[in-house]
């Protein structure tokens, strides 16, 4: 068992170094484009800032986060108390509230996590912006902690590295399975 746990954590270390996905010409215009492919009614406007803030707000979460390392090292960081932020939950969390603020007609904000169920591997947040009254599995996934502060994205169905799986359901297992070690309150 202990050898199975060592060889996952040195391949995810390893996945965590790989390089990022090649660039190649206007990655906002890019994620503005995929954005408004979203549906015929998403706002145009909207779809270009939400991959705007999606860019920037990443960019400046690298310099507020501190970030110098790959994700898992980082993460390493910030659980001993030497990074302020920048676990794939914070990077979720803040790019959600972020993109929130714009309130958009069109658009909306999910978030998901995956390998929840796996033992053997981390689990892992993510923020999915979608149109307006879709579910996350129609979306795209905004991901900036995978390739340590270059933002990742991808339509859901075409993100095969994670089985995303919605927030909610992930913490509404997780309190289940609380409730069901707890011992029944005997008091007086």
């Amino acid at each position: 068992m202990i050898r199975a746990l060592m060889f996952a954590v040195v391949l995810a270390t390893l996945a965590a170094c790989a390089p990022p996905p090649p660039s190649s010409g206007d990655e906002v215009q890019r994620l503005a484009n995929e954005i408004q492919r979203l549906g015929p009614d998403i706002d145009p406007e909207e779809a270009n800032r939400a991959a705007r803030i999606a860019y920037s707000y990443t960019a400046q979460l690298v310099q507020e986060y501190q970030i110098t390392d790959p994700p898992l090292i980082h993460n390493a960081k910030v659980n001993k108390g030497r990074r302020p932020r920048g676990l794939c939950w914070h990077w979720a969390e803040d790019i959600e509230r972020r993109l929130d603020q714009e309130q958009f007609r069109t658009l909306e904000m999910h978030r998901a996590i995956a390998n929840a169920d796996n033992p053997f591997r981390i689990d892992h947040s993510t923020a999915i912006i979608s149109r307006k009254g879709e579910s996350m599995y129609e979306g795209v996934v905004l991901d900036p902690w995978r390739y340590g502060g270059l933002l990742y994205w991808s339509p859901l169905t075409e993100d095969t590295r994670y089985d995303w799986v919605p927030r909610e359901v992930v913490l509404q297992q997780r309190r289940q399975e609380q409730y069901g070690t707890l011992k029944p309150y005997a008091g007086g």
